[in-house]
């Protein structure tokens, strides 16, 4: 894993034996510029976990199974759906499916709306935008709700394409969602091209599509499961995906 420019180093060894003290950083051997960043939605651009927990569990309750620990339920945000339901409980696929269906009863009409942007993150893609990016979401969750999302929070004249799943569980993968997001923007030169997103599926879907990724750390991953999937790059703030400037 490479670490962006400035970022604090730990104080113990890093990633691949380095050692590093306080404010320390430390290259490998360029720096690396992005002209293109593909956003995930739920937990890098907004803390959608109000929303999707109270779907899950309006969910869950049609099966008659009641989570009073909404934490519990921070795992679903992010990949998804039909998976997290048949991973985390058990269900079938036809079950998941019946499941995915109730979720959206209320997500629909409520829980979409059971959101926020993070802070700093508006005045992030200003930054971006003004240097030139192309900034395109893509994300796991079905690109209907994610255009309403985008628009709903004003954010629409920042992204160049917003990208997501099929309502019929098309593109059911990051992978595919990142391959339809290049596709769909014209983008041949992958190089370019830096996923940010919060999550390990993230990181394996940008492996997987042949781009970079940063994993950020304000969502609902981890560290540790950022860089076990190989993230190539860790922020720990929004403000440090403005930076631009990549250490390889």
């Amino acid at each position: 894993m490479d670490r962006l420019e400035g970022e604090r180093a730990p104080s113990a060894a890093g990633p691949r034996g380095v050692m590093a003290g306080e404010n320390m950083t430390y290259r490998r051997c360029m720096m690396k510029v992005y002209g293109t960043y593909f956003f995930d939605l739920d937990g890098t651009i907004t803390d959608s976990s109000l929303g999707i927990t109270n779907s899950v569990m309006y969910a869950l309750k049609k099966f008659g199974i009641e989570e009073g620990d909404r934490t519990k339920l921070y795992k679903f945000i992010g990949p998804p759906l039909t998976g997290s339901f048949r991973e985390y409980y058990g269900f079938s696929e036809e079950k998941a499916a019946e499941a995915v269906r109730y979720y959206r009863e209320y997500y629909q009409e409520r829980g979409i709306y059971e959101n926020r942007v993070y802070d700093g993150f508006e005045e992030m893609l200003k930054a971006l935008k003004a240097a030139g990016k192309n900034l395109v979401v893509a994300t796991s969750k079905p690109e209907p709700y994610a255009r309403e999302i985008i628009d709903y929070f004003k954010l629409s004249g920042y992204f160049d394409y917003v990208a997501g799943m099929e309502l019929d569980g098309g593109r059911g993968t990051k992978a595919e969602v990142i391959r339809y997001a290049l596709s769909a923007c014209g983008i041949e030169d992958k190089s370019g091209v830096l996923m940010v997103g919060d999550r390990e599926h993230d990181v394996f879907g940008a492996k997987d599509a042949g781009v970079d990724c940063l994993g950020v750390l304000y969502g609902f991953g981890s560290r540790e499961e950022l860089e076990r999937a190989g993230a190539d790059y860790i922020a720990e703030t929004v403000e440090e995906i403005g930076r631009m400037k990549y250490v390889r």
